[in-house]
């Protein structure tokens, strides 16, 4: 089973960079998107129903805004469009989808950067979601939740981590809350079970010729439950091709839906 998880920072830029394209050489089963900053009706044929794929997609009410997405090949059990709380659901930020015993989740957590307003709404999300992982983990079910946390959880997680440890992505609060979920809540954080080397990141700034030198931060995760997330095999991220600020996170797993 390959996963792939990807912020498009809006599908129609990403589609008009390729993306589609470059999707059908992936073999993926199931691809989740993150930022479409998209309505319904502005939804194209080939991001409704890319070749092999069927999809779902959970939209912000604030136009070209937020928003996720699901792409799978094999109908799922049961979609779920949000995750029950007004406040998250406005924004577009969670959906679910169940096959069998295992869940596979497209997530999107915002980002603090702007000022104090948005990081204490961070926050409050942050605590809501916490609950929300201790009870899908005593649910019995296994997850994959996929997408951009908006968070770098260790110093080997960005370049420049010194001079970030008062911005939000790298605040101490941020990172502890990372820590609890692979700690205390159990939760494995995939890419970094397989790959423990540093300059491994996701995203990169618009400024400064980031990209091109590798001055980026690891916000992109599979974040999974411990009998799934120890079927892991592969895990790349792909950057030969630019769709947008972040890349594509790829994990394949000795798993068939």
């Amino acid at each position: 089973m390959r996963i792939v998880s990807a912020n498009l920072n809006g599908i129609r830029s990403a589609n008009s960079k390729g993306f589609f394209e470059w999707l059908q050489t992936q073999k993926a089963d199931l691809v989740c998107l993150q930022e479409t900053r998209v309505q319904p009706e502005q939804l194209t044929e080939i991001m409704l129903k890319p070749e092999g794929f069927h999809s779902a997609f959970e939209f912000a009410e604030r136009l070209g805004y937020s928003g996720v997405g699901l792409y799978f090949r094999e109908t799922p059990d049961r979609i779920q469009e949000g995750i029950g709380w007004s406040e998250m659901d406005s924004e577009g930020r969670f959906i679910q989808a169940d096959f069998g015993k295992l869940s596979v989740v497209s997530l999107y957590l915002p980002s603090g950067s702007s000022g104090a307003l948005r990081q204490n709404f961070k926050y409050k999300l942050m605590d809501y979601f916490e609950k929300w992982l201790l009870e899908a983990k005593l649910s019995g079910r296994e997850f994959i939740i996929c997408g951009d946390w908006n968070i770098a959880h260790k110093e080997i997680d960005l370049k420049n981590w010194k001079s970030n440890q008062k911005n939000s992505g790298f605040l101490p609060e941020e990172r502890a809350w990372m820590t609890k979920i692979f700690t205390k809540l159990g939760y494995v954080d995939v890419f970094r079970k397989l790959n423990q080397n540093s300059d491994q990141y996701t995203w990169w700034s618009n400024r400064g010729r980031a990209r091109e030198k590798n001055v980026g931060w690891r916000l992109d995760y599979h974040v999974a439950t411990p009998a799934i997330g120890a079927k892991a095999t592969a895990e790349s991220i792909y950057k030969e091709q630019r769709f947008s600020d972040h890349a594509p996170l790829i994990i394949d797993y000795d798993y068939r839906l």
